[in-house]
């Protein structure tokens, strides 16, 4: 079942509560949560700017309930996707498409869910919340150079909140990819280029490929080039693999068009940097050139 709530501020989020692992018991609570995770992500004010319907920000949610731990605890994963218009065309871009695997939560059924900024009252809240300022934050990288830092600062603000709370994904001792490491890596100067990727990439290059494919492909290999000096000081980041899960088969379809010389260092560029995906780069590129 899929809930979007259409009168939204900020942020155009369909939410999705799943539990097909869960056998036996009453699901209506997850109707009730989907429903007010949607409620809560798109009713909420955000920022003190002002969006107009077709400026909010599209993303989903993906909620898989995988334990009742009690009659009102949980455990499972949360997936968050954001998606970006690409000017002039029907196009959306995937900005982020990650997986959280720690994702623990107390919920009464018809219990408000009510954010304070202030302080860490329910993981709930303040996994959602954490996600709707990364959210913020990636689609404001996009548009402008390193826009998104005020909201990955209030991400920050709720993982320093977290750092006594019961659930997972908040403390940096518990793994090198989670929330966390996730708001560390783009606030860290070593991963500014990443973030300049991200403006250089959508608003110098697809923005601009309706018009001059070529020129729009240039800029966004000049783009995917400013990740080599983040790869070879911190080879293997996190915030380098939610950048490239949400973007290598898009940057295959971009290249693909290309010529020749381009698809040739396209390829050494991709490989380099993310080398999890050499290998496909490689195949896909490589292949008849037109």
């Amino acid at each position: 079942m899929l809930v979007q709530l259409s009168n939204a501020q900020e942020l155009q989020c369909s939410v999705s509560v799943v539990s097909p692992s869960v056998q036996g018991t009453n699901k209506s609570v997850f109707e009730t949560l989907q429903t007010a995770i949607m409620e809560f992500m798109n009713g909420q004010k955000w920022t003190d700017n002002v969006f107009s319907t077709e400026e909010r920000i599209e993303c989903s949610i993906m909620i898989n309930v995988k334990e009742i731990v009690s009659a009102d605890d949980f455990k499972g994963t949360i997936q968050i996707q954001v998606r970006r218009p690409v000017y002039n065309s029907a196009y959306s871009s995937v900005l982020l498409n990650y997986l959280d695997q720690d994702f623990e939560f107390r919920y009464a059924e018809f219990e408000p869910l009510i954010y304070n900024p202030n302080s860490f009252e329910s993981n709930l809240v303040g996994v959602l919340s954490y996600y709707a300022y990364v959210i913020l934050a990636f689609d404001y990288d996009s548009f402008s150079r390193m826009g998104g830092t005020e909201y990955m600062e209030r991400a920050e603000d709720i993982v320093n909140q977290a750092q006594n709370s019961r659930g997972k994904g908040w403390r940096s001792f518990e793994s090198r990819r989670n929330r966390y490491w996730l708001v560390e890596n783009y606030l860290n100067e070593h991963h500014r280029p990443l973030r300049e990727c991200m403006y250089q990439y959508h608003r110098q290059g697809l923005d601009k490929m309706s018009e001059k494919p070529e020129g729009g492909r240039k800029e966004v290999l000049s783009a995917v080039e400013k990740l080599q000096k983040v790869h070879r000081n911190k080879p293997g980041s996190f915030a380098m693999q939610v950048f490239f899960d949400a973007k290598s088969d898009e940057l295959i379809n971009i290249f693909s068009d290309s010529f020749s010389m381009e698809k040739g260092r396209a390829i050494e560029i991709l490989s380099e940097v993310d080398p999890a995906n050499a290998a496909n780069y490689s195949k896909s590129l490589s292949g008849n050139e037109n």
